[in-house]
């Protein structure tokens, strides 16, 4: 998979939203060993710094931890923390975005639902 910056935003940011989405997809599972501050200083072409913040970031929310040593691992129990971390992101940014305009528009919570379900497609 090929990752790409966006000028926009942190370079850390991106590097720490790059491993969070590596576990939520399975591609780093608990316990594994997570790419290392060189490995992103080289992909990206930045100082190692600039990466190592990036991990800090995941280490100071419990998602990964150091084996002195040997490197940086997924802790036990991160992919769960970053789905709840994910699902209240999700419900700040878009549910309650939506029912504020929803509200805006005098759309009622009937109307809403409707609107959800036409959305939703039924294998």
């Amino acid at each position: 998979m090929e990752y790409f910056i966006d000028d926009t935003r942190p370079i850390f940011v991106q590097i720490a939203e790059r491993i969070e989405g590596d576990i939520l997809a399975g591609r780093l599972a608990e316990e594994d060993q997570a790419p290392s501050t060189n490995q992103f200083a080289a992909l990206y072409q930045i100082n190692p710094a600039t990466a190592a913040k990036g991990i800090n970031l995941l280490v100071d929310q419990g998602i990964l931890y150091k084996k002195r040593g040997l490197g940086m691992y997924v802790a036990s129990g991160a992919r769960a923390r970053l789905l709840e971390k994910r699902r209240e992101q999700f419900f700040e940014r878009y549910v309650m975005t939506m029912l504020q305009e929803a509200e805006k528009l005098g759309i009622t919570t009937e109307q809403l639902a409707e609107m959800v379900q036409r959305g939703v497609k039924v294998p």
